[in-house]
């Protein structure tokens, strides 16, 4: 197969006129070369935090707080959680799912409630489809052990110290929130020394050392921030001391669309279009441990094409900026994972 146009290429999204050639599922060449080609070419999107559980309570309590939405064991999304059967549950993910993979998101991020249950029912929801997920259980071990590795909800919630050592004894991913509401939960969580952290609302300057120091990655959601009311992330201060990827957190509260991941990020951060692709791409790939995420000889590939001659995108003068701020679904022509 070979795909040509504005081929968007390596770890810094360098736009190149050419063709991507894939053979067996494999990038295997990016050339540059003449075409009249107007596609754009790009990796697909990493969703790199998402709670998709919630599928089956789009835009359910309005009003609430943080706490009255998401915090466990009582906040209205854990009990509508509850309340649905197995069956809703496979369902309401399943079509989430579907729509991240139409969006051109190669794979999310999950932090899966529910337990080993919560886990089970994820792998039959992703069943025949495309899109991949690497599932961090929460809960309990025993969730951890049957996943990818764990997602804790956050330092003030419970001690998690011991489900850090058995994860990384284990050789998985750790990842927990931080700094959401407050920055009263970030030096607990930045002692257990995670794979990642996720929000990082509100860090102060000690905050923002220790994550330099330690390059612990960042992954933010600044739709979902404003939506629950905590504020939103500095995306240009993160961005200057780690890797930071973007997510979509909760689809009770926004929808895990990419595009509109992007463009609220860009729009909102002092920081460049191509740093917002990379947040969508490169930099979710490697904090998940993913081996695309990149147009590069010998990554999988896992492809988004656009049309460029659509009736949004024509007379782009700025590629990456076009992508980032102004394309959609309406302009999406392939997408191969």
């Amino acid at each position: 197969m070979r795909l040509e146009g504005t081929v968007l290429r390596g770890p810094e999204l360098e736009p190149i006129r050419g063709r991507v050639v894939v053979e067996d599922g494999e990038i295997v060449s990016v050339e540059e070369t003449d075409t009249d080609s107007t596609d754009i070419v790009l990796p697909a999107f990493i969703n790199a935090h998402t709670h998709i559980g919630d599928s089956i309570a789009k835009e359910a309590g309005e009003g609430l707080s943080l706490d009255d939405l998401v915090a466990p064991p009582d906040g209205l999304k854990h009990q509508l959680l509850r309340a649905a059967s197995t069956d809703e549950k496979v369902e309401a993910i399943r079509r989430s799912l579907c729509m991240m993979e139409n969006a051109g998101t190669a794979a999310c991020l999950e932090f899966r409630e529910g337990g080993v249950d919560g886990v089970g029912i994820i792998r039959q929801a992703l069943t025949g489809r495309d899109i991949e997920a690497v599932v961090l259980g929460r809960e309990t071990e025993s969730a951890m052990e049957v996943s990818d590795g764990f997602g804790a909800s956050g330092a003030r919630d419970a001690e998690f110290g011991a489900l850090r050592n058995a994860t990384e004894k284990a050789g998985k991913l750790f990842g927990i929130h931080a700094g959401e509401r407050d920055s009263l939960d970030i030096n607990a969580a930045l002692d257990l020394d995670p794979d990642f952290l996720v929000h990082m609302v509100h860090p102060e300057s000690l905050h923002l050392e220790r994550v330099e120091d330690s390059k612990i990655p960042i992954v933010v959601c600044p739709r979902s921030n404003l939506v629950t009311g905590v504020g939103v992330p500095p995306i240009r201060e993160l961005v200057e001391r780690t890797t930071v990827a973007l997510g979509t957190d909760n689809v009770m509260l926004n929808s895990p669309s990419m595009f509109r991941e992007m463009e609220f990020a860009s729009k909102l951060a002092d920081v460049p279009a191509k740093e917002v692709l990379k947040m969508a791409t490169v930099n979710g790939a490697e904090i998940a441990g993913l081996d695309y995420g990149v147009v590069e000889e010998g990554k999988e590939a896992k492809l988004l094409v656009l049309d460029g001659e659509s009736d949004n995108l024509t007379g782009t003068k700025d590629i990456v900026r076009g992508v980032v701020r102004r394309a959609g679904m309406a302009d999406i022509k392939d997408v191969y994972l």
